[in-house]
């Protein structure tokens, strides 16, 4: 890699206050605001607005679409296919 152009990558804290969840991982994305982690070490504080912890799929309160009334409501309206 060439040195000077890439950004600085380091330890950010990414929080989800939607859900009270916070996490450590690193990333090139930078912040005024700092957070004191669980370490005693201080890093940059990036707040998202979803995160794994609020997202409807993954916390399992997604809404799942009737697609078996809508085969056989177009069933009903069309026929069951095959050859014409």
């Amino acid at each position: 890699m060439k040195p000077g152009i890439h950004p600085a990558y380091g330890p950010v804290v990414f929080r989800d206050r939607a859900a009270d969840f916070a996490f450590l991982t690193c990333s090139t994305v930078t912040s005024d605001t700092t957070i004191e982690w669980e370490d005693g070490r201080t890093y940059p504080l990036v707040d998202v607005e979803i995160s794994s912890a609020s997202h409807p799929f993954y916390t399992g309160t997604a809404r799942v679409l009737d697609t078996a009334g809508r085969v056989e409501r177009f069933e009903r309206r069309y026929g069951k296919g095959g050859a014409r």
